[in-house]
């Protein structure tokens, strides 16, 4: 239904010119109108939202959290979809639904209808348009296929913070309300169309190669043994290195959610002012940029269990550096080191998982990863909150928080490299 009245995919037309960096733009762009659906999007509309609805802040959380839970767990469905249609689909229709979310978000009268919204702009936002996005590039590259997730990563968070800033300005001109309605039409009027007319799904739909490579002479062999050789997401589920790698991405997500979340207060107790605090997301924005192409390079050349190992490190020391910081350089690495964690460990599990385990069922499996993920940062604020009210301090149960990433570190590295078992004959 919803197809018929965006308009169906037209096939794309045969080409000589690769165009698997014209898919990784679009992938970008995709992932950047997420913004939205992400924490950093919504906070804008937070405040204004509680007064108009008489909410409580402890109301909106409990909202939030519900509604992200409720997003965790449709994104499998939403992997098993994207194997099925496709990309260019999939993003279509996903891009249409978070558009009409967004829109009705400006009808919320109560607790009820917000927690609805929550759950729509999580779902198909945060969760089914980053898996998507995400996904894109992955078969249109092989020996650069790091390198291309990582552009797709760090160009669409680039592009995320910019829906609070102009949330921020819309909001007191014309309103909450009418905020949300405008976010939504720009979801439908930019990603839609990019998704319906310019997104191919595979390099074979325009007779090309992964990068842009010849095609061989037995290329339809090649492509039978690339599909045997994938995993199903039941497979996958069942190696190590999966759950390491999820386990990777939880942890990061749960602890940079909450650090984020509590940021002001957190900072503040080491003695910045709020202005201070808040301006610590810059060097965090431009840290997670950086590591975001730095860790897609390094997927084409190290096993995924480095790579791991440097992302986990990196969150244990923003965790344990929180009591050394003070205004000044201090809080500038701190800065840095959480900026970095938190989006390695997200690129990480977006360029490795295509290597490990193929691309025939890349969206059923990522999705359980991905589900996993926005299900875990639905707990880090809570967990910093409820460590704070019982200590007084954030710092003891964040070096409690620490056994979650040595315990990743230890699976990830005995996990050996997933290999696919031959059908018993």
């Amino acid at each position: 239904m919803l197809l018929h009245l965006l308009g169906e995919p037209r096939p794309p037309r045969a080409t000589t010119r690769f165009s698997g960096w014209r898919v990784v733009a679009v992938a970008a762009i995709g992932l950047g109108m997420t913004g939205p659906g992400q924490t950093v999007g919504v906070s804008a509309f937070v405040d204004p939202m509680m007064a108009a609805l008489e909410l409580s802040r402890s109301e909106v959380s409990a909202a939030y959290l519900v509604g992200t839970l409720v997003g965790a767990f449709a994104l499998p469905t939403a992997g098993r979809i994207l194997d099925r249609r496709g990309t260019r689909v999939t993003m279509a229709v996903v891009a249409g639904l978070f558009g009409v979310v967004l829109m009705s978000m400006a009808g919320v009268v109560g607790l009820l209808t917000l927690g609805l919204g929550f759950a729509g702009i999580r779902t198909f936002g945060q969760g089914a348009l980053g898996l998507v996005s995400t996904t894109a590039p992955a078969p249109w590259f092989d020996r650069r296929r790091g390198l291309a997730v990582g552009v797709t990563t760090a160009v669409g968070s680039a592009i995320i913070p910019l829906f609070p800033l102009a949330a921020a300005a819309v909001i007191p001109a014309v309103g909450w309300r009418v905020a949300w309605f405008l976010t939504g039409l720009t979801v439908w009027l930019l990603v839609v169309p990019l998704a319906t007319r310019v997104m191919i799904d595979r390099p074979e739909d325009v007779g090309q190669q992964p990068d842009g490579a010849a095609p061989p002479e037995d290329a339809d062999e090649v492509a039978a043994a690339a599909r045997a050789a994938s995993f199903t997401r039941s497979e996958a589920l069942r190696t190590p290195m999966f759950w390491a790698v999820a386990g990777a991405t939880s942890a990061t997500g749960m602890i940079a959610t909450g650090l984020g979340f509590h940021q002001i207060d957190l900072l503040g107790e080491q003695g910045l002012t709020p202005v201070q605090a808040a301006a610590n997301f810059l060097p965090q924005t431009i840290a997670a940029l950086v590591a975001t192409l730095t860790v897609g390079s390094m997927v084409d050349r190290f096993a995924a269990r480095w790579v791991l190992t440097t992302s986990m490190l990196l969150l244990m020391g923003a965790m344990a550096g929180v009591a050394f910081v003070s205004p000044g350089w201090t809080a500038i690495a701190y800065g840095v080191t959480v900026g970095a964690a938190g989006s390695s460990a997200r690129a990480l599990e977006a360029a490795s998982f295509p290597k490990l385990y193929g691309l025939a069922h890349i969206g059923a499996i990522r999705g359980v990863v991905t589900s996993i993920n926005v299900g875990s940062t639905a707990f880090g604020p809570l967990a910093l909150s409820l460590g704070r009210d019982l200590t007084g301090s954030y710092q003891q149960v964040l070096l409690l928080l620490l056994l979650v990433p040595v315990a990743v570190i230890v699976l990830g590295l005995l996990a050996p490299r997933p290999t696919k078992r031959s059908p018993s004959r």
